[in-house]
C-alpha cells in the first residue's frame, strides 16, 4: 500500500568527510527496522568495496524507510550524499530530489568548508535544514562552541540543534520525529501529467539500465508507455518499484515517491541524469528544471595498456558514466600511447577513483597521462580555441594570449596554521581575498588561485601543513590571462607527447629539471645511452642521461696485444651506435604516475 503524499518525507544528509554521515544512516535504518539482522553491517549504504576501504562515500544512495509516529505510518526516503569536494556534483543531484536535509556537524571538529558549501546548495533549493550535533559521546566534544558556530551559520535557535551520537544511537529517535514534523511533504498533483526527475542510474548486466527517479507530478504504473523528455526516446515501464535494501517492485507510484524503473534500455547514452520521464499519451508541457550540467575541472588521457582493448575500454567507461554522470570523455590518439580517451574529471580524487573502478569492476588496466585543466587560447586571427591537451596548442607564432581558469578557494583552519597556509597559497600564485575569524581560534581564508596549481598536490600539502585540521572547498570564478609555456620531454630526441605539460613560465625550469631526474630513476637502462631532455620549444632547459649497460666484451682476452682489445671495443661501439638509431625507449607506467606525485 502506497502512503498518501502527506505522509512522504524526502531528505538527504549533508556533512563534511568523516563527520559520521554513513554511521547515522545505519542507525536510522536500524531504528525503522529497514534492515534485517542478516543485512546488518557498518556503512550499509556504502556498497562499493572502495568506499569501505577508504571510509568515504563516493556514490549517492537512495533507500526507503517506514516509520510509525503517533499512530501514523510515514514513508521516509533517504538519499545519502558524499562529503568530499570532488563529489559535490552527486550532492547537487541528491538535493534536487529532496525537501529537507539533516546538517550533520562533528562536535569534536566544528563546521568545515564542505559543510558550508553543501549547506548553501541546500538553502538555494529551499530545503528545510535540521541541524544535528554528532559524536556527542566523544571526550573531546565541544558542544557549546560548535552550537555557537551553527547558530551563526544558519540562524536557528540553540534549542533546535539535536545532540546525537550515531555510534551509540543517542538522539536518533528525536531526529526521526523532527524529520516527520519539520520537513514538508512533497508538493505535487497525483492526477496531473507525469513528471519524474531522473537523479541517478546504474547498469545491471542482466536487466540493462536502471534509472532512479523522484515523481514530482502524476502517477506511474507498471506497463505504462513512457518517454524521456529531453532525448525523446520511448519505452515500456517493465518494472517499477521502491528502493529498500533490495529493489521491491510495486504496481504504481504516485507523486512525491522515490523509486526505480526498468525498461530494458541497453544504450547508456539514452539515459541522461536530470532528464524528465513522462507518459507518451499524456506528456507534460516542459521538463523539470533546476539541474545544472556538470563542468569537468581536470582532464587526463586514458589509454589501454594493450592496444586491442580499445573497444572494451570504451564500453567500460560508458558503463561507469551511467553510475557517475560527472565523468565525460572523447576519443583521442597519441603518438606514444596509441588510441585512447580524453576524460574530464571533477578533481584528482575523482580521477583516482575512476582509475581504480576501471581496474576492479571491469578488469581494465589503463595508462593515465599527466592531468591538466582546459585553457582558452586566443589566436592572432581573433579565434578562441579551448585546449584540453598540450598537443592541441597552436604554433607559438599564432598565439595572441592564453587564459587559464581561476577558482575561489575557501580554507577553514585553526589560527595557528594561518601563516603556513598563506605561504602555500602564495607559492601557488594565489591572490589573498579575505580572512574571517569564525571563532577565536578558527579562521576562514579566501584565496583566488589558478586551478592548474591545485590540481596536483595542493590538497595533500594543505593537510600536512595543518596536521589534518584544514578543510578546503572551491568553485570556479573566471578565466584570466596567464604566462604559460609548453614543456616537452624528449627521449633520445624523440618527443613523448603524453608527458607534455602546459606550465607557468616561472615554474618551468624547476619542474623540467625535477622531471628529468625522476625519469632517470624510472627508465630502465638499455645497451645504449638514453638522453632525457626537457625543452621549451627548441630550447633545452634540462638534461639527464641514463647510462648504458656495458657488456664486458674484453673479458675473454687475457694477455696478448692491446690491439685485440681495441678492435673488440671499436666493434662494440659501432653496434651501440646502430642500436641507438633503431632502438626505442619504453616509458613505464610508473613514470606517468610519478610525475603526478612529484613534490
Amino acid at each position: 500500500m502506497i502512503s498518501a503524499m502527506e505522509n512522504i518525507r524526502n531528505f538527504c544528509i549533508i556533512a563534511h568527510i568523516d563527520h559520521g554521515k554513513s554511521t547515522l544512516a545505519d542507525r536510522l535504518l536500524e531504528k525503522t527496522d529497514t534492515l534485517s539482522e542478516r543485512d546488518r553491517k557498518d556503512q550499509v549504504l556504502d556498497s562499493m568495496d572502495l568506499e569501505r576501504e577508504r571510509g568515504i562515500t563516493i556514490k549517492s544512495h537512495a533507500i526507503q524507510m517506514r516509520y510509525l509516529c503517533r499512530g501514523t505510518e510515514y514513508t521516509l526516503n533517504l538519499i545519502d550524499t558524499p562529503g568530499h569536494v570532488d563529489f559535490s556534483y552527486e550532492v547537487s543531484r541528491s538535493i534536487a530530489a529532496c525537501e529537507g536535509a539533516l546538517l550533520v556537524v562533528d562536535a569534536t571538529q566544528g563546521i568545515q568548508a564542505q559543510t558550508i558549501s553543501n549547506l548553501y546548495m541546500a538553502i538555494d533549493h529551499n530545503l528545510e535544514v535540521i541541524p544535528v550535533l554528532n559524536k556527542m559521546d566523544m571526550a573531546s566534544a565541544m558542544p557549546e562552541e560548535v552550537k555557537d558556530q551553527i547558530v551563526d551559520l544558519i540562524g536557528c535557535d540553540r534549542d533546535d540543534i539535536i545532540e546525537a551520537s550515531a555510534k551509540t544511537g543517542m538522539g536518533v529517535d528525536l531526529i526521526l520525529e523532527r524529520i516527520v514534523s519539520s520537513i514538508p511533504p512533497s508538493q505535487g498533483d497525483p492526477d496531473a501529467p507525469l513528471q519524474a526527475l531522473i537523479f541517478d542510474s546504474v547498469f545491471n548486466s542482466f536487466r540493462g539500465i536502471i534509472a532512479y527517479f523522484k515523481i514530482v507530478n502524476g502517477t506511474l504504473r507498471t506497463g505504462d508507455r513512457v518517454k524521456f523528455f529531453n532525448t525523446g526516446k520511448q519505452y515500456d515501464a517493465d518494472e517499477i518499484g521502491v528502493l529498500k535494501i533490495r529493489q521491491e517492485p510495486r504496481e504504481s507510484l504516485g507523486a512525491g515517491n522515490v523509486g526505480y524503473i526498468i525498461s530494458g534500455i541497453k544504450e547508456s547514452r539514452e539515459v541522461k541524469v536530470g532528464d524528465t520521464i513522462t507518459h507518451l499519451d499524456r506528456p507534460c508541457d516542459k521538463g523539470i528544471e533546476g539541474f545544472e550540467n556538470v563542468k569537468p575541472m581536470v582532464f587526463a588521457g586514458m589509454y589501454p595498456i594493450v592496444a586491442d582493448d580499445y573497444e572494451d575500454l570504451r564500453s567500460s567507461i560508458e558503463k561507469l558514466q551511467l553510475n557517475d554522470a560527472s565523468l565525460s570523455f572523447i576519443p583521442e590518439s597519441s603518438a606514444a600511447l596509441g588510441f585512447g580517451f580524453r576524460c574530464g574529471f571533477l578533481g584528482l580524487l575523482h580521477m583516482e577513483i575512476i582509475q581504480e573502478r576501471l581496474d576492479r569492476e571491469f578488469d581494465m588496466e589503463v595508462i593515465t597521462t599527466v592531468p591538466n585543466v582546459s585553457y582558452n587560447v586566443y589566436t592572432t586571427s581573433g579565434d578562441m580555441i579551448e585546449v584540453h591537451n598540450p598537443s592541441g596548442l597552436p604554433a607559438v607564432t599564432n598565439i595572441d594570449r592564453i587564459e587559464e581558469p581561476y577558482i575561489m578557494a575557501q580554507i577553514i583552519t585553526k589560527s595557528e596554521y594561518v601563516g603556513n597556509i598563506m605561504t602555500l597559497c602564495i607559492d601557488k600564485r594565489g591572490t589573498f581575498k579575505n580572512q574571517v575569524y569564525l571563532t577565536s581560534d578558527r579562521v576562514e581564508i579566501t584565496f583566488e588561485l589558478p586551478l592548474a596549481e591545485i590540481v596536483f598536490d595542493f590538497y595533500d600539502k594543505l593537510k600536512s601543513l595543518s596536521r589534518g585540521y584544514a578543510s578546503f572547498d572551491y568553485h570556479y570564478s573566471s578565466h584570466k590571462k596567464a604566462d604559460l609555456v609548453r614543456l616537452d620531454i624528449l627521449l633520445n630526441g624523440e618527443m613523448v607527447d603524453a608527458l607534455s605539460t602546459l606550465i607557468f613560465r616561472g615554474h618551468s625550469y624547476d619542474f623540467g629539471r625535477r622531471m628529468c631526474v625522476k625519469l632517470k630513476e624510472l627508465i630502465p637502462r638499455q645497451q645504449f645511452d638514453i638522453a632525457i631532455q626537457a625543452a621549451i620549444g627548441a630550447k633545452i632547459i634540462a638534461r639527464e642521461t641514463v647510462k648504458a649497460v656495458r657488456k664486458d666484451v674484453t673479458a675473454k682476452c687475457y694477455g696478448g696485444d692491446i690491439t685485440r682489445k681495441r678492435k673488440l671495443l671499436e666493434k662494440q661501439k659501432k653496434g651501440k651506435k646502430r642500436m641507438r638509431q633503431v632502438g626505442n625507449v619504453e616509458v613505464p607506467q610508473q613514470a606517468f604516475l610519478a610525475v603526478l606525485k612529484m613534490d
